[in-house]
């Protein structure tokens, strides 16, 4: 998969997974990263997937109707290529958090779905419900971060509460931010992302 990986600053901290929106690539969630965690290792990955020329993690049939089939093939190829880049960049597999927008909230939140132990840590902005009726892994105290618009267009407020849970039920330990931005990535909602990722235990959060 195309990315981009750099060192971090302190080989203590966790690797941010960089998951881009429907149309972004490797370089667009770049800044977060410097407001979440700047002495943090990044991986900014971009999505396999093209619709109408733009990059996506994973083919959908309609607005807010995913491909499953597709969704279940992307998320076990982001799933090896993390494993791979571990071991090509020598970061601990079991250290990587996710960040991820739209498009690619959702594709991290399909690792938490399909994948026991694939994330330390999830920032999730504005995800949906990856897939339902099926089970998930245990969570145990995974932290996930779920920024939200109250006035979203693309997703009810209802799916984000769904979605958070769910992941509560598999032993998450979920945190809702609400902006009134709609489907916008906001700076607000990135600090209140930063204020809880520094307030993680250190070491494992779990």
């Amino acid at each position: 998969m195309k990315h981009i990986y750099r060192q971090g600053a302190d080989e203590t901290k966790p690797v941010l997974l960089l998951l881009h929106g429907t149309g972004g690539n490797e370089e667009s969630l770049l800044p977060l990263a410097a407001m979440i965690d700047p002495q943090a290792a990044v991986l900014s990955v971009r999505g396999n997937v093209l619709e109408n020329g733009m990059p996506r993690f994973f083919r959908r049939i309609a607005e807010g109707v995913f491909d499953e089939a597709d969704l279940v093939f992307r998320t076990q190829e982001l799933h090896n290529f993390l494993h791979d880049a571990s071991l090509q960049y020598g970061f601990a597999r079991e250290r990587v958090v996710a960040v991820g927008y739209s498009n690619g909230a959702n594709i991290a939140g399909s690792l938490l779905f399909h994948h026991e132990d694939a994330l330390l840590a999830a920032v999730m902005f504005h995800p949906m419900v990856p897939r339902r009726n099926v089970p998930l892994p245990r969570l145990d105290g995974l932290p996930v971060f779920i920024g939200a618009g109250t006035n979203d267009p693309l997703i009810e407020k209802r799916e984000t509460e769904e979605l958070g849970s769910l992941l509560e039920a598999a032993g998450a330990e979920v945190t809702l931010h609400w902006e009134s931005q709609g489907h916008q990535l906001t700076k607000p909602e990135v600090e209140a992302a930063a204020a809880w990722y520094r307030a993680l235990p250190a070491g494992d959060p779990r």
